[in-house]
C-alpha cells in the first residue's frame, strides 16, 4: 500500500494528554492536544525522530481563540527548517491547528514550570 505524504513528529499518549490537560485547562472550545510536528510535507518512509521525551516550556495564547503549549526536544523549541515545537492545545471556532505558528512567531510564548512529557514518535498521513 501507498501512502501519500503527511508529516513526522510525536503523539501525545492519552495519559500525558490527561496529565497536561489537568495543568493546563483548554481555554478555547476545541481541545486539540494531540502532536508535535518534526516535518511536514514528507513521504511514509521519512525517517521518524529517536527522541522519546520533551519538556513543555511555555504557553502561547492570542488571547482570541488560539492556544500552545511550546516544547523543547532534545534541549531546542527550534524546530529544523524553521518554527517552534508546540503542541496547539485548544483553538475557537474557525481557527485550525496550523494557526498555532503564526501566534508563536508573532506574539512568543511565556515561560511555565517545566514539566516533562513522554512523546510517541509517528507518521501521520494526511
Amino acid at each position: 500500500m501507498t501512502r501519500r505524504g503527511g508529516y513526522v513528529g510525536w503523539a501525545l499518549p492519552e495519559a500525558e494528554r490527561a496529565r497536561l490537560l489537568a495543568l493546563f485547562p483548554a481555554r478555547y472550545g476545541r481541545t486539540v492536544a494531540h502532536h508535535v510536528t518534526l516535518a511536514h510535507g514528507v513521504g511514509a518512509r521519512h525517517p521518524l525522530p529517536t527522541e522519546r521525551e520533551g519538556t513543555v516550556l511555555g504557553l502561547a495564547d492570542d488571547g482570541e481563540s488560539v492556544q500552545a503549549l511550546v516544547v523543547a526536544i532534545a534541549g531546542t523549541t527550534d524546530r529544523p527548517g524553521g518554527g517552534t515545537y508546540h503542541v496547539t492545545w485548544s483553538l475557537g471556532p474557525d481557527r485550525r491547528a496550523v494557526d498555532s505558528n503564526g501566534v508563536i512567531a508573532r506574539l512568543g510564548w511565556t515561560p511555565v514550570e517545566p514539566v516533562a512529557v513522554r512523546l510517541e514518535p509517528r507518521f501521520f498521513p494526511l
